[in-house]
């Protein structure tokens, strides 16, 4: 063996497992394996997982916050504004540099595969050609798949669509929209439609910023489904935000939710930014904002959680930090149920992985040996804790380490060296 990982509790709840590593893949997977290796870790109990999975990004804007100016209002609509602001004085460097620090912030915390959007509706191109010079240059420790992103609008921008298309020749992976920024209602459901069928010609995955608003009569989901299923594109899409169908009416969605499910749509919540954008012109009661997870998820639905931003025009917080996402999520659609839990530990690891369609991603034998060990037992334990990440490996070989957050205590009338770990 080239690595073995000695004493593991498993997400599955599996405990006191052994993790053996040849040639960067896992080739054994039990308790108490009677082999050697070349290196050994030991787990000492704590969890070890698949490495975390963001399925929604936008890291052509990461770390660019306060530029040209800070966001005064907080909104969508000042963020999408800024942005527009800042396109013009972007460099490629800029972006390269900024994007590359955020990817260290990544690593460091386990976050080893991410689906970043980057606009196209620059006829530059500049952001794209700096994500693709990023993406090759991580390759050896992150996975980056990039999503062509009309962030003006496909049929609202007159250039869009030959960006978008000039985009993928370059080598961008996914096809991206926004329906509900089109300037009608029929605009965003004739950009679904052209952007499907381009991307059932190019036989490309689809990820659409959709219905990212409170008004429940943004059904673009609907006509996503639809043409989904029409082009035979099952397993090959996904709906990022869907944050109106949190305002629908229950009867409507009862329709939509197995419309999606048919289609093989899956679907991506953004918990620490649907929280803090949807609802704005709420007085109260005053609307969640976040889409209908634990629904989605009884429906059959694949539903992962995106981090989307950090240090950008539209969030002036965030640090890449999966687990932190997760822990947003719970509390605002309220899965404190212990099953309901681990489906949102799931949702940072397992659901994304499968909607980026990553290949040898889990904890099999034959998968490849990408995995954490987190400073807790179990997958919960992680959640409340936010756990550290004690190590993270990739193909078998360690990228980063910490310590555990532990506090040493001395205090009056308690037990003397008192060691606990740190919320």
């Amino acid at each position: 063996m080239d690595l073995i990982i000695r004493n593991a509790n498993l997400p599955d709840g599996r405990t006191g497992m052994d993790i053996g590593v040849i040639g960067g893949r896992i080739v054994a997977l039990e308790p108490a394996l009677p082999l050697q290796a070349l290196s050994e870790i030991k787990a000492n109990g704590n969890l070890v997982s698949p490495p975390f999975v963001d399925a929604h990004f936008h890291m052509d804007a990461t770390l660019s916050y306060g530029l040209p100016r800070v966001n005064q209002s907080g909104t969508l609509l000042e963020g999408i504004a800024l942005w527009g602001e800042l396109k013009a004085t972007l460099t490629q460097d800029a972006i390269v540099e900024r994007a590359l620090q955020y990817c260290d912030w990544a690593v460091a915390r386990g976050l080893l595969a991410i689906r970043s959007h980057v606009d196209i509706c620059d006829d530059r191109l500049l952001a794209v050609e700096a994500l693709l010079q990023v993406k090759q240059q991580v390759a050896p420790y992150l996975d980056l798949q990039l999503v062509a992103f009309p962030q003006d609008g496909l049929l609202r921008s007159a250039s869009a669509f030959a960006n978008l298309k000039r985009a993928i020749a370059m080598g961008v992976d996914v096809v991206g929209g926004i329906p509900h920024f089109e300037r009608t209602m029929a605009d965003g459901a004739e950009s679904v439609r052209l952007l499907c069928e381009f991307a059932a010609d190019q036989g490309l995955r689809v990820d659409m910023h959709c219905d990212e608003s409170d008004d429940p009569m943004s059904r673009h989901i609907e006509t996503l489904a639809y043409h989904s299923q029409r082009l035979g594109l099952q397993g090959r899409v996904a709906g990022s935000h869907l944050t109106s169908m949190h305002s629908m009416d229950n009867y409507y969605v009862s329709k939509l939710l197995p419309l999606i499910r048919e289609a093989g749509v899956a679907a991506i919540a953004n918990p620490l930014i649907n929280i803090t954008l949807q609802g704005r012109h709420d007085t109260y009661p005053k609307r969640r904002g976040m889409t209908r997870v634990p629904e989605l998820m009884a429906a059959g639905i694949d539903v992962a959680f995106g981090q989307d931003c950090v240090m950008d025009p539209w969030y002036s917080l965030g640090s890449g930090d999966m687990l932190e996402v997760a822990h947003m999520g719970l509390h605002v659609a309220q899965m404190t149920g212990q099953e309901a839990m681990r489906s949102c530990f799931n949702a940072v690891t397992e659901a994304p992985a499968k909607i980026l369609g990553l290949q040898g991603y889990g904890l099999q034998v034959g998968c490849h040996a990408d995995l954490l060990i987190l400073d807790a037992s179990s997958t919960v334990e992680a959640l409340r804790l936010r756990a550290a990440r004690l190590c993270v490996i990739r193909r078998g070989q360690v990228l980063s380490q910490m310590p555990a957050a532990h506090a040493q205590l001395q205090l009056p009338g308690r037990p003397t060296q008192l060691n606990f770990r740190l919320a």
